[in-house]
């Protein structure tokens, strides 16, 4: 064999596994079809789209909130295409950075897309159409997803665009129709929105991130309002149609109330997206996806042939860089003969809006469906010292643990540097930590992690102390 394992796939899950690969002495390539590294999340998702919200949120508080930190500004506008330029340069820094630690650890990286000719045998064909056929003792598939569509929402990339073409428009929308309040609805949403697009969600279900707890989809609502968004819930979209210069999105309210119709300049599809194996030649290999186009695993990762393992977005669960990353040091290790784990319920979602929101464990929706008894325990960021400081009130964190053992079963916030706060919830219930055990840990004053901490003396039955 040319390499004891081959990596498909450069994105965070893929990159990350052929590292750790490597450090553990395997003979390692890995396989982009584009011409540079990183995948979805560097080039298209995470990286360039918290660089357009940082963007955004400076903008925004420059024109809205520096005045009354006695900072005048006259005369401020928007320089658009900087904006767009300093997002690239944040992209190519940080592709450029993976790129180097291929070198570091000795992976060849091959460019070109990689199809199954066997089990054993992978064929990459270049941009160029050149192909060459590489060998492996492992393979992993680690190819990611693709923006999702459906029939009635044909993507043009002109006026109705995905994700992708929405981090690089032309122009500030002057009415973004937003198909999907869901993460990526509401992050790219709210950046137009603070540019100073009007913009309409139009959203199947009663809420927004419906799929987190709902306490965070109506707080987040209520701050995404504050830029002037507009909501319509319980929607299913019938039509959408470029028309030239706009776009003409139908809908139907699914709970029998008025029908939808809205016109825009844009459209943005954010319904989820897809595991994208388009192209790996599956059965060459003995494989095949399932209805959803997910490749079946089990729980080492391994799919039915067991030298081919598949993680982050092309198998179940859900679809986050850092999922696809612990899956990646996982089945290195899994190869290895090392016996590695992963608790799937302590992996922490985020939705990088401003105010950030951030969960790990169960919802309170889904202890209650468990039968499960707990006591919750909330505590707003209105209440902290260090959030009126910084003019960040919006938002609060709660708090779920058991109500006979008080150990903590899910935490779910919704404020200023969520994104990082969660981090410590993680560890606390890493450790099985009591909402009682954190709450008797020493906080920093003043600093938003308070109210984690208050959050936790409520839950245990102690009360928030008064800050």
């Amino acid at each position: 064999m040319d390499f004891d394992v081959i990596v498909i796939g450069s994105g965070p899950g893929g990159y990350i596994a052929a590292i750790r690969c490597a450090q553990l002495g395997m003979k390692t390539a890995i396989i982009e079809k584009y011409p540079t590294l990183g995948g979805t999340c560097l080039n298209v998702g995470c990286i360039p789209s918290k660089a357009l919200l940082d963007s955004s949120e400076h903008y925004f508080n420059a024109a809205h909130t520096f005045a009354q930190h006695g900072i005048a500004i006259k005369d401020m506008q928007v320089d658009f295409a900087q904006m767009i330029k300093r997002k690239q340069e944040v992209v190519d820094q940080t592709t450029k950075g993976v790129e180097f630690l291929m070198n570091k650890n000795k992976i060849t990286v091959h460019q070109g897309v990689g199809s199954f000719v066997d089990k054993n045998t992978v064929k990459v064909t270049a941009a160029d159409g050149k192909t060459q056929q590489i060998t492996g003792k492992n393979i992993i598939i680690a190819t990611g997803s693709k923006p999702a569509s459906l029939p009635s929402m044909p993507i043009d990339k002109k006026r109705v665009i995905t994700s992708t073409e929405a981090l690089k428009l032309p122009e500030i929308p002057k009415h973004m129709i937003v198909i999907g309040a869901g993460v990526i609805g509401a992050e790219l949403g709210s950046v137009y929105a603070r540019l100073g697009a009007k913009v309409s969600f139009v959203e199947f279900a009663g809420a927004m991130i419906p799929t987190m707890d709902g306490t965070m989809g109506k707080e987040l609502q209520k701050a995404v309002r504050k830029l002037g968004a507009e909501f319509y819930f319980n929607h299913k979209v019938t039509s959408v149609e470029n028309k030239g210069d706009k776009v003409l999105v139908k809908a139907d309210n699914t709970k029998g109330g008025q029908n939808l119709e809205l016109e825009g300049d844009y459209c943005l599809v954010s319904i989820g997206r897809r595991p994208y194996t388009d192209g790996l030649g599956l059965e060459n290999a003995g494989l095949k996806a399932d209805e959803r186009g997910r490749i079946t695993v089990n729980d080492h990762m391994q799919t039915e042939v067991p030298h081919i393992y598949a993680i982050g977005d092309v198998i179940r669960g859900a679809m986050l860089a850092h999922k696809a990353e612990e899956e990646g040091v996982f089945v290195a290790e899994t190869i290895a003969g090392q016996h590695p784990h992963i608790n799937y319920l302590l992996i922490p979602n985020v939705v990088y809006t401003w105010p950030e929101v951030a969960g790990v464990g169960y919802t309170e929706e889904e202890l209650k469906a468990k039968g499960t008894p707990y006591r919750a325990g909330s505590f707003p960021f209105k209440a902290l010292g260090r959030a009126r400081a910084s003019m960040d009130t919006d938002g609060l964190v709660k708090v779920l643990a058991h109500a006979e053992t008080d150990e903590i079963l899910g935490v779910h916030m919704i404020g200023p540097r969520t994104a990082d706060m969660i981090a410590e919830a993680v560890v606390a219930m890493e450790f099985r930590a009591a909402a009682e055990d954190i709450g008797m840990m020493s906080h920093a004053h003043p600093t938003y992690t308070e109210a984690f901490k208050e959050a936790c003396l409520v839950a245990s039955g102690k009360g928030a102390l008064n800050i």
